[in-house]
């Protein structure tokens, strides 16, 4: 699950050592923009020792390098020996970019003799790698998220960033991953509907550049208890034509068939659901095991016939096709 990655500044030893305790799903020790060229070597050495010697708790650890022409390369080989779980190449706009940079990650995991692999989490900041966003989500088995660059992106088509986000819609539009950072930190209720709005195009998750921004995401991509309600009602009614052999069934007057069935927001409710039921439980008794869990999720999941959510390693890798790029949420 990756509701919020929060960037970390590279040159910024306080933050680096607590990044494991502000909440977010993931975290990005940053070495480009948030770093001036002055001090790029610096913050390279700085995010390499926090990688080795700071515990972050199993948080997702990605470094978002420069451009392999802007010391990219040099990024890849200061950090991959300290075992990061991804690299973050920007402004990537084609598939050699990403086969650039997996060569380089090959030669790098050779040389440390590092056996797991880097992950790849391209970051897509202008309209050609916009266009090509299907073909780099493909390029490699290493990459695991696209992630949309809204500043770079308004930037290179001579607009400025709004808060009501009109100039991302035809972005939004194509590519549903993670989605750009909101730039107002002093303005949580802009944030929570640009997150809402992102949600609604079908975005999994968000960068954050404060550690204030991340609740506030987390809420706005939470289901709502109507929501949960009106999902726990689907599966009941699914349930009973499933009993009376029914193809189509009405809800509240609404006709519910195959399309809102195999919905990812009925499952990802209901898993949600299931979370939140665990961790209202009496604390006097022993929490349920992990397998325990999934197997009650599995067992709601196979009534609208979709696998479990968090089940990514055993299904096959798909990208949603339509015009929309989509990568897995995870490995």
């Amino acid at each position: 699950m990756r509701r919020t990655l929060l960037f970390l500044p590279g040159n910024n030893p306080g933050n680096l050592q607590s990044g494991a305790v502000f909440g977010a799903d993931g975290i990005i020790l940053d070495l480009e923009d948030s770093v001036s060229p002055a001090e790029k070597d610096a913050a390279r050495l700085l995010v390499a020792s926090a990688l080795k010697s700071v515990d972050y708790a199993g948080v997702e650890r990605a470094v978002r390098i420069n451009t392999l022409a802007t010391g990219g390369e040099a990024d890849i080989a200061a950090v991959v020996p300290c075992r990061p779980d991804a690299v973050m190449p920007p402004k990537t706009e084609s598939i050699d970019d990403i086969r650039a940079c997996e060569a380089l990650l090959e030669e790098a995991e050779a040389a440390c003799g590092a056996a797991k692999k880097t992950l790849i989490m391209p970051l897509i900041e202008t309209p050609m790698g916009l266009a090509r966003c299907l073909e780099i989500a493909l390029a490699s088995k290493r990459v695991t998220l696209l992630s949309l660059g809204g500043e770079d992106y308004t930037a290179s088509l001579g607009t400025q960033r709004t808060r009501e986000g009109r100039e991302l819609i035809f972005a939004r539009g194509m590519l549903d991953s993670n989605d750009a950072p909101f730039a107002d930190t002093n303005d949580p209720e802009g944030l929570f509907l640009d997150t809402q709005n992102a949600r609604t195009f079908g975005f999994k998750g968000k960068f954050a550049i404060n550690p204030r921004q991340i609740s506030v995401i987390h809420k706005a991509f939470a289901p709502t208890a109507k929501e949960i309600a009106w999902a726990k009602r689907i599966l009941v009614v699914i349930e009973e034509a499933q009993k009376k052999g029914a193809g189509v069934i009405a809800l509240d007057g609404k006709m519910v068939d195959a399309p809102i069935v195999a919905a990812p927001f009925i499952w990802q409710t209901c898993s949600a659901c299931l979370r939140r039921n665990n961790h209202a439980q009496d604390h006097s008794r022993p929490r349920d095991s992990r397998s325990a869990r999934r197997h009650r999720a599995q067992t709601l999941c196979r009534r609208i016939r979709r696998p479990p959510l968090g089940d990514a390693r055993s299904a096959p890798r798909q990208v949603q096709t339509a015009g929309r790029c989509q990568v897995p949420a995870g490995p």
